[in-house]
């Protein structure tokens, strides 16, 4: 992740849970607040209630490695923490990706690309 520090103190991420604004789905929760810099910080947590020490490691991978294929869509300076709900138990990475996604829109964290929207496609001529 080359933008993006992590969340490490137990102090972050209360900061970030008592200031930042918080929106769910299904898989994921997601608290997020400026930070007043140039990079973001991503911490993710992941409770015992999700299960065992090697399911939570790969719920743990799976956001991190849907964050660090968005982070060049991502605005830059802000504190985002990542909770997972115990529905990621058995989530593939394309719902993942998906549901990151949808929290980073909604909390407009998602940088307009011009490109893809002036994007027309033509019709081919016969």
């Amino acid at each position: 992740m080359k933008f993006t520090e992590s969340l490490k103190k137990n102090h972050q991420f209360r900061c970030v849970y008592s200031r930042g604004r918080s929106i769910a789905n299904k898989y994921l929760i997601m608290y997020a607040i400026k930070n007043n810099s140039d990079k973001n910080r991503l911490g993710i947590s992941v409770s015992k209630k999700i299960g065992n020490s090697v399911v939570r490691s790969r719920v743990t991978r799976l956001i991190r490695e849907a964050y660090r294929l968005s982070e060049d869509n991502i605005k830059e300076g802000y504190d985002i923490a990542v909770i997972a709900r115990s529905a990621m138990k058995g989530t593939a990475y394309a719902e993942t990706y998906r549901s990151l996604n949808h929290l980073l829109r909604i909390h407009k964290l998602l940088k307009t690309s011009p490109e893809k929207q002036s994007v027309k496609k033509e019709e081919p001529e016969q």
